[in-house]
């Protein structure tokens, strides 16, 4: 959205607006599209696919991450984040699908992670694959769960540091506020204590409804549903939900990771989100920036800013304005997608948008 003149908060984007700024994080999609026309239960058409975040190059089984999670408003059905806020830590992969996948995903994940581990489950303990969901019903043959395993492994593998956003991967049929959504990213550079770090996010967006959709606190969205209304079918209530993934190279200990993931959903709020009833608005933070081994000390000592410091400050205003412009990119970038029995969510009209956004106040 920048390339057209808009700008979210105060703080820098990284080279390349993305997640991936934050060293060693890499993404790769998978995407599933087949089939048109009315929903045949099992058969399609199929609207649908995996996004795979890879944390560091790395065995993250024997080189962990801190982590930690925050759960919104609990409708979803999320696989892995239970052992992230016990023991706040990230030891695989996080996978992006759809809701009626995360079984087979989990699945998947936990033979990827074994395939490179002989010692899971035999010397050692278990693994927990960490799976989080969006429900594209709408536009998807969801009940054909038409992910398989190696949509997964090929998400992984092809992992890489530039990758697209939009109705790619687990967004191919996702739907935000009205508007086609799916993948969003952006990042932010800070300074704390003369050392220069950065917060990206990664969203999965389908959630909220048209005319609450808030831009720099204007809002834009009831005057678009009401232009909109006449020539397309427009979506009334708030249904699906929203995966908010922020990586980080700041030192951070698991609490405030957690106080990190929690401003993710303080970004979603600066959209016009409040966590409808039936959504799943939940936010998965870690850090590069320590690794814990696996097979390392009982005792160890880890680097981390003080959560007594003001300068934490600045990680959250990162994270907060990274997820808000991650939204916005999932809609700038989303392409048309005509799903099953027809169904289809309307592009951002970005013409009119911009036109909204210059004048005075819409509220």
């Amino acid at each position: 959205m920048r390339e057209w003149g808009l700008f979210i908060g105060l703080l820098p984007p990284g080279p390349l607006n993305a997640i991936t700024d934050v060293e060693g994080v890499a993404v790769g999609h998978v995407t599933l599209i087949s089939g048109q026309g009315e929903l045949i239960p099992g058969k399609g058409p199929v609207r649908t696919g995996v996004t795979a975040i890879v944390p560091h190059g790395g065995n993250i089984f024997k080189e962990k991450l801190i982590a930690s999670c925050f759960v919104g408003n609990g409708f979803g059905k999320s696989a892995g984040l239970v052992q992230i806020k016990e023991l706040g830590t990230l030891e695989t992969p996080i996978i992006l699908t759809n809701t009626l996948s995360v079984g087979t995903t989990a699945d998947a994940l936990v033979e990827y992670m074994l395939s490179s581990n002989e010692d899971i489950g035999i010397t050692t303990g278990t693994v927990n694959p960490v799976v989080l969901e969006c429900n594209d019903g709408h536009l998807n043959d969801i009940r054909g769960r038409h992910v398989k395993k190696e949509h997964v492994f090929s998400a992984i593998n092809s992992a890489k540091k530039t990758f697209e956003t939009g109705s790619v991967g687990a967004g191919t049929g996702m739907i935000c506020h009205g508007f086609k959504g799916g993948i969003g990213t952006s990042s932010r550079l800070i300074e704390i204590g003369g050392k220069a770090y950065t917060v990206g996010a990664l969203l999965l967006t389908n959630y909220g409804r048209m005319e609450d959709l808030i831009f720099n606190g204007k809002n834009v969205g009831r005057i678009l549903k009401e232009e909109i209304r006449g020539r397309e079918k427009v979506r009334e209530k708030d249904e699906g939900s929203c995966i908010v993934v922020i990586a980080t190279d700041a030192p951070l200990d698991a609490q405030g990771l957690e106080r990190v993931a929690k401003r993710g959903i303080l970004g979603l709020a600066r959209t016009g989100s409040f966590m409808g009833n039936g959504s799943g608005d939940i936010a998965v933070a870690f850090s590069t920036a320590n690794r814990i081994h696996h097979y390392g000390r009982p005792v160890i000592e880890i680097n981390t800013i003080s959560p007594h410091s003001e300068e934490i400050n600045k990680i959250f205003q990162a994270a907060v304005e990274a997820v808000e412009e991650a939204v916005w990119d999932s809609m700038f970038t989303a392409e048309r997608i005509v799903g099953r029995d027809y169904h289809e969510a309307p592009l951002l009209p970005v013409e009119r948008f911009l036109e909204l956004v210059s004048e005075g106040d819409t509220s």
